[in-house]
């Protein structure tokens, strides 16, 4: 009986259905100990678990680990570390190495052998699915809702599309520090010392170091505050130095932008792209709406759509979107176009579960603990934009605090990172003082003028208040905002009012 033989019969007895080729997988382990440069030039994401004789998968593990410590590997390098391993003894040992290297076949076509092997094992993870998708369709008690086997199914089949087993192991603790080294290492070649998404202002990347993968941040202000522009306005860069990026010919996994997708809960698809068009053109939004633009206006608005006819920006406006539907369209969206960053605006808006609907507050903590797993689940930042109660208006610092969000509790612990959006010209414009027409009383004039000047000093200034950062510190980011074309930008070096209300 040949080494294959044994291990079939040995291992796949109550599984003789299952799609493999263990013949394949001592083909290719064998040319890879032959020429260990093969693993170099792999294009598919072979792993330990994509074997299907574990002794087969073993063995590929530990040529992994000294191939990234710079060691040469062949059976006899290998041969130590098999001693006492029991599934290779019942193979014939450590002489079962040398036998993989014996005829060379796999040299003929490593790559093919790679991709069969991965694909089989994708099949396999496939079927496992459908057994427990089938098992899960055929409970028909009253615990079991439809909608979350659905949801279950979906996010199941997205883990096999990524080639991820369904149920993931815990990754040790090298693959863990590879990984935090190759994020420190971006940050350093960034130029801008950002780790993660750009979110193309300086002011905030220098706070923030970026938009983090995985990270759940909340960005949370009263009404009028500018949130969705500021959003609008992340969203925008990000997805436009992706593009920029590519054209100069820099991979994606190498770029600090990103495809972005941007759920639009409130605003139409239409509006949002005004406001877009509004903030690069230099045309106000409203002008926009109501057509009040010249010619040179429009030809100016028609380079401008041009410039964002290839964004990599995608919006839906679905309304009144479930949070595990919009969780089942993000994973579309990963998968078709790869995106790198999520929008959603509002939280408040998205709909949790019928269980959770009878009390608003587990509704919302389970829209909150929702995207912060979904950020987890697709490895990208995800931007949730939520409303702050009343509270802020009874106080005479209308600066917003983490107490002030709305179920503040849930929303506040799932997040990462929690930003407030404050403009002090929204509240002095609110007192002006009323000058009655052709009054001459001296101190109204006088008041109208100290509001005059209080509105100078803050005018078109912005500040985002970082008040919960898991990366780093908490602190405030003073910035532009030009109101006309619902714009945030960097305040300029020479601002004399960047240091405004640290008294």
């Amino acid at each position: 009986m040949s080494a294959s033989q044994a291990i079939l019969t040995r291992e796949t007895d109550p599984v003789r259905a299952l799609p493999s080729n263990v013949e394949a997988e001592a083909a290719f382990l064998g040319a890879v100990l032959i020429d260990n440069r093969i693993l170099e030039e792999l294009t598919s994401p072979l792993k330990a678990e994509h074997f299907f004789a574990p002794v087969h998968g073993r063995v590929f593990e530990r040529i992994v680990t000294l191939i990234d410590r710079k060691a040469v590997v062949t059976p006899v390098t290998l041969k130590p570390y098999f001693e006492a391993d029991e599934g290779l003894k019942e193979l014939g040992g450590p002489a079962y190495l040398a036998r993989l290297t014996a005829d060379g076949q796999g040299l003929l076509a490593p790559k093919e052998l790679a991709e069969q092997i991965y694909d089989l094992a994708l099949l396999r993870e496939l079927i496992t699915v459908g057994r427990n998708l089938v098992t899960g369709a055929m409970d028909t008690s009253d615990a079991v809702a439809p909608l979350v086997q659905v949801e279950l199914a979906e996010a199941a089949l997205y883990a096999v599309a990524e080639g991820a087993q369904t149920g993931s192991e815990a990754q040790s603790f090298a693959v863990a520090t590879r990984a935090s080294l190759e994020m420190i290492e971006k940050a350093l070649l960034s130029g801008g010392h950002i780790s993660g998404k750009t979110t193309g202002l300086t002011s905030l990347n220098e706070k923030i170091g970026g938009l983090h993968d995985s990270d759940l941040i909340i960005l949370a202000g009263r009404p009028g505050m500018g949130k969705t522009s500021l959003v609008t306005n992340i969203a925008f860069n990000a997805a436009d130095r992706l593009r920029r990026d590519l054209d100069d010919g820099i991979a994606v996994k190498d770029s600090v932008g990103a495809a972005v997708a941007f759920f639009s809960l409130e605003m139409s698809a239409d509006q949002l792209a005004t406001r877009i068009l509004a903030e690069q053109s230099g045309i106000s939004s409203e002008a926009l709406r109501m057509g009040r633009i010249s010619r040179e206006d429009f030809q100016q608005l028609s380079f401008a759509s041009q410039r964002l006819a290839e964004l990599p920006l995608y919006i839906d406006d679905t309304p009144a979107l479930s949070i595990s539907a919009l969780r089942a369209r993000a994973r579309r969206l990963k998968r078709r176009h790869d995106i790198g960053l999520i929008v959603v605006d509002y939280l408040q808006l998205l709909q949790g579960s019928g269980r959770a609907s009878d009390n608003r507050v587990n509704e919302i903590s389970e829209i909150s603990r929702g995207l912060k797993t979904l950020a987890k689940e697709l490895s990208v930042p995800v931007i949730a934009l939520s409303q702050l109660s009343r509270a802020v208006e009874q106080r005479d610092d209308k600066r917003p605090m983490l107490s002030d969000l709305r179920e503040s509790g849930s929303i506040e612990q799932d997040a990462d990172m929690v930003w407030f959006v404050f403009r002090e010209d929204y509240y002095v414009m609110s007192k002006e003082p009323k000058v009655p027409l052709g009054s001459d009383d001296s101190k109204i004039q006088e008041a109208h003028a100290a509001w005059q000047a209080e509105m100078e000093r803050v005018f078109g200034l912005a500040e985002l208040i970082v008040a919960k950062q898991r990366h780093g510190s908490t602190g405030k980011v003073r910035m532009r905002f030009e109101a006309r074309i619902t714009k945030f930008s960097d305040l300029a070096p020479d601002d004399m009012r960047q240091d405004y209300g640290d008294d």
